[in-house]
């Protein structure tokens, strides 16, 4: 579909059609990052447990590092689909361009940086023995790994913008098929190990970051970069950094919250730790229908808030959280009935198996709560209004999961399972908190200006 009927689409076409069209090849990306993210779990536990726990345990210290720049992706995303809306596509080149070159120049930055801290991290976030030497082996060559996320974090934020979901699918499934291939060859055929999972990943999403970025460059009948675009332009940037700012604080904290989060967890031991990271990987299996929602929200509002049509946006809210808790109840459902069976395919360990069984059946039978946390953060991201995500993100962490676990720790008999029922609870709260910060209404004033005449 072209650019132009993407964007009548968008702004005038049947709502379900529209949240369908944009979010199935989310979901679908997200399927396939799911699959390699379980596939790459089956490949690291042929080393062993502690090297599955390993990965649990620093893969948050990667998504922090991301977290830190990705509030510039965000903030491209809402701003290209306001300028989108209201027919601006010369803004919205220029707003491209400088998340393009800022994603770059940051993510080399933060990936020098932490690739020489990598030790010193892990040691930490207290692991040791055969955790501490994979979890450094890993965490060392993902940081060096980060710009090739960011650049295509950038493409995926730019093309989102425009209402453009597929080609980042289509360029997200083949680097998925690659990194499949090359987990295979690096950790069974080379013997790498768990070094062998990460050069997998940054091989793969290098060559792909390169091909996407290429794409920005080729007539598309959209935005269409050329190298004056990546010139630093103070003016544009100071924008994208007002907006994206926030969106960093709320992710990064968030990120840095499941540091925090997985220091409590290994404080239980080494099993508790892998089952929390088995668990995780099966649940984002159901989540990721939710999160496809909820990124083509972000969309569909901004681009109609950028046409000042807000009861449309509205209308997109209220359909968009029928589809999430319908399916996710559906999934969570299925995913409930065969949990030990899902569960042993990843351990033959029985304290893990029991831990992991109980953590999925619980965190399932709340699910739909997670599709409305989405909902509220792709409305307010969209919106540009990324304090309100950032309230969200942060707040579920800090302000009541981490307490919540300190209490129910300390106060109650619960033992492992005090990690579990704090995260049902947050997840109950922030969606009270989000929905109120929805009814104040001030999500509905677009950030882009008008024009001058």
């Amino acid at each position: 579909m072209s650019f132009l009927k993407k964007r009548d689409l968008i702004l005038n076409g049947n709502m379900y059609k529209v949240i369908v069209t944009l979010a199935l090849p989310i979901m679908l990306n997200n399927f396939m990052q799911t699959v390699y993210n379980l596939t790459d779990t089956f490949f690291v536990s042929t080393i062993g447990d502690d090297a599955v726990a390993a990965m649990t345990l620093v893969w948050p210290v990667i998504f922090f590092m991301m977290s830190i720049g990705m509030g510039v992706s965000i903030a491209g995303t809402a701003l290209i689909s306001q300028y989108t809306g209201s027919d601006r596509l010369d803004d919205a080149t220029d707003i491209a361009g400088q998340v393009v070159s800022f994603s770059f120049v940051f993510s080399l930055t933060l990936g020098i940086i932490g690739f020489f801290l990598a030790p010193s991290i892990v040691n930490w976030m207290g692991a040791e023995g055969d955790v501490y030497r994979y979890g450094v082996n890993f965490l060392s060559i993902m940081f060096l790994g980060l710009p090739t996320m960011f650049i295509f974090f950038a493409f995926q934020s730019i093309k989102q913008g425009q209402g453009d979901t597929f080609t980042p699918m289509l360029y997200g499934g083949a680097s998925v098929i690659l990194n499949i291939g090359l987990d295979a060859l690096f950790i069974m055929v080379l013997g790498f190990g768990i070094r062998g999972a990460a050069i997998a990943t940054v091989t793969a999403r290098g060559i792909f970051s390169f091909i996407a970025i290429y794409r920005l460059f080729s007539p598309s009948g959209g935005i269409q970069l050329t190298r004056r675009h990546l010139n630093i332009n103070p003016r544009v940037l100071r924008k994208l950094i007002k907006v994206g700012l926030p969106a960093s604080i709320g992710q990064s904290t968030a990120a840095f919250g499941f540091i925090i989060l997985n220091k409590f967890i290994i404080s239980f031991g080494d099993s508790t730790m892998t089952a929390f990271g088995i668990g995780n990987r099966i649940n984002s299996l159901i989540l990721m229908p939710a999160m496809g929602i909820g990124n083509a929200l972000a969309t569909i509002v901004g681009q109609n808030l950028g046409a000042d049509n807000v009861p449309r946006a509205k209308s997109a809210i209220k359909k968009s959280a029928i589809l999430s808790t319908i399916v996710l109840a559906l999934g969570g459902a299925t995913i409930f009935m065969i949990a030990d069976s899902v569960v042993g395919l990843f351990t033959d360990s029985k304290d893990v198996l029991s831990q992991g069984i109980f953590y999925l059946k619980l965190i399932t039978s709340a699910i739909p709560l997670m599709g409305f946390f989405q909902i509220f953060v792709g409305t307010f991201q969209g919106s540009g209004h990324t304090k309100m995500a950032m309230v969200m993100m942060a707040g579920r962490l800090w302000l009541l999961r981490i307490p919540l676990i300190l209490i129910f720790k300390n106060f109650t008999d619960l033992g492992t399972r005090s990690v579990w029922y704090a995260m049902i609870l947050s997840n109950f709260i922030i969606c009270l908190i989000g929905y109120g910060m929805y009814l104040t209404g001030k999500w509905e004033r677009k950030i882009i200006k008008k024009r001058s005449i």
